[in-house]
Formats: structure tokens, sequence, C-alpha cells
């Protein structure tokens, strides 16, 4: 009976050091992503009233967690009865994060012309208010769905060789620590600010170190976004490239014998293809728009 116990206790001892190893593993295929992450739930949820913003961020979240619920048991149902499914849904998103990396690249060097309006004031009530803040956390949420599914994917990419349990028990780590650790360090960054103003009123002497303090978080709260913003885009087109270089054999062997980093491929097969893609979007839409308009007259 002890000896029983002591077995189990080692098979679970060593399953805990295979998750644990596994889930560094995993986490490192995903750092990049949470990059892109980071930059667009700190971007989506600044904006609000002061007193808003976390409540907002709570509420998404939440909605995030949601997503995870729904994604996780379809990931792990697919992993276990249509594995080549999960290589073909990394594909997909890897195309889906190179035309989204280069797209971002693209409107950096060749911005789109907005037309000039002059901002309308508008009293809202605070009906409309909540109406168009619950839009927002919609959008939001659908936005980390869309990341969630690639996170999953790929954390699943990493561990493909493992038991099913390590899988689920991995992946499943992953995506609460992507969830929590993203959601708390965005929280931190639409805090900033607001931290900085109170330094700045913490006393009445000017130029105190607590003044220097304050402006200096206010200050860079739009530059971090903005850092974060470039660094997510290069980590898009990295992991895109990973995708690519990993999961596609016969471009894997092509390129293998060519002696220049791994990263390097990795970056600038993400850039090719997203390229590529963004071509083949931008011109399937201007055919389309064409023939509308040629089909109204």
């Amino acid at each position: 009976m002890a000896s029983g116990i002591f077995a189990l206790l080692d098979d679970i001892a060593t399953l805990m050091d295979d998750v644990a190893v596994m889930s560094k593993v995993a986490g490192k295929k995903t750092a990049g992503l949470l990059g892109d992450d980071l930059a667009v739930n700190a971007e989506k949820a600044s904006g609000f009233m002061s007193s808003r913003e976390l409540p907002v961020l709570w509420a998404i979240t939440k909605g995030s967690f949601l997503n995870k619920l729904i994604i996780l048991p379809l990931a792990f149902l697919l992993s276990a009865f249509l594995p080549a499914a999960i290589t073909i849904i990394l594909i997909i998103g890897g195309l889906y994060l190179a035309y989204e990396g280069a797209e971002k690249i693209h409107e950096y060097l060749f911005p789109h012309k907005h037309k000039k309006e002059k901002p309308k004031l508008e009293k809202l009530s605070e009906e409309e208010v909540l109406s168009r803040e619950k839009e927002k956390i919609k959008s939001a949420i659908l936005t980390d769905f869309i990341l969630s599914v690639e996170i999953i994917i790929i954390a699943l990419g990493a561990v493909g060789e493992e038991v099913l349990l390590t899988k689920i028990l991995v992946v499943t780590v992953i995506a609460i620590v992507a969830t929590v650790g993203v959601y708390g360090i965005v929280a931190l960054i639409v805090r900033m600010d607001e931290f900085g103003a109170k330094l700045i009123n913490l006393n009445d002497e000017e130029n105190s170190f607590s003044d220097k303090v304050g402006h200096f978080l206010v200050n860079a709260l739009p530059k971090v976004i903005k850092g974060l913003s470039i660094i997510g885009t290069i980590a898009l087109l990295l992991v895109s490239g990973g995708i690519f270089v990993h999961n596609i054999h016969f471009y894997h062997d092509l390129i293998e014998s060519i002696p220049v980093p791994g990263i390097i491929l990795e970056l600038l097969t993400g850039l090719v293809v997203g390229f590529i893609v963004l071509l083949i979007i931008n011109s399937a839409i201007k055919i389309y728009k064409n023939f509308s308009a040629n089909s109204s007259q």
C-alpha cells in the first residue's frame, strides 16, 4: 500500500517536472506573440475616463478567460483526434500574423490619407457613454479571441510530441499565465499616468524629485505603448516566420544549409510572406471595389 502511494507520488512529481520543462519551451514559443497582445490590449484599454479604466480592463480580462475556456477544449479535442488540423491552423494563423506585421510596416511607411475633420464636441448621456464603452470592450474581447487562438495553438505545437495529459496541463498553464501576465502589466501601464499625476500633486514644491518622476511617468505612457507596438510588430514577423520554418518541411530543408542565423531567416520569412499576403489582399479589395463600381453604373 505504502509503496503504491510512493509510486503514485513519484509519477506525479515526474509529470509536474515534465510540465514545468515543457511550459518553459511553450512559453518561449509564445513570448513573441504576447508582446503584440500586450501592445494591442494596452492601446484598447486606454482612452477611458480614469475612474473607468480598471473596471473596463477587468471586463476585458473576464472576457479573455471566457475565450480561453471556449478555445482550450476545442484545441485539446483537435490535438487528440485530428492532430494534422493543429499544423494547418498554425500555418493559417502564421499567414494572419505575417499579414498583420507587414500591414503595420506598410501603414508606417505609406500612411493612409485620412480626411481632416473638425472634432465634434457632443454631450453624451451616461447610457450612451456606457454603450460606447461596451462596444469597445466587445472589440477588445474579439481581438483577444483571435490572439488567444494563436497563443494556444502555438503552445500546442510546441508540445506536439508529449502525451495528452502533459499537453493539457502545459497549454492550460500557458493560457492562464498569458491572461494574468498580460492584463496585469496592461493595468500597470494604463494607470502609469494616473500615478504620475499623483506624484506631481504630492507636494507644493516645484521641480521636486516626485515632480520629476511624475512628469516622466506621464510623458512616458504614449512612448511605452508605441514601443510595445514596435516590439509587437517584430514579434509577429518572428513568430509567423518560425511557424513556416518549423512546420513546412520542404522549406525547412531548403533553408537549413543557408549560413544565416535562424532568427534572421525567421524574420525575413515572416516579412516576405506577410507582404505577399498583403499584396494579395489589397489586390483583391481593389478588384472587388472596381467590380462593385462598374456593376452599380
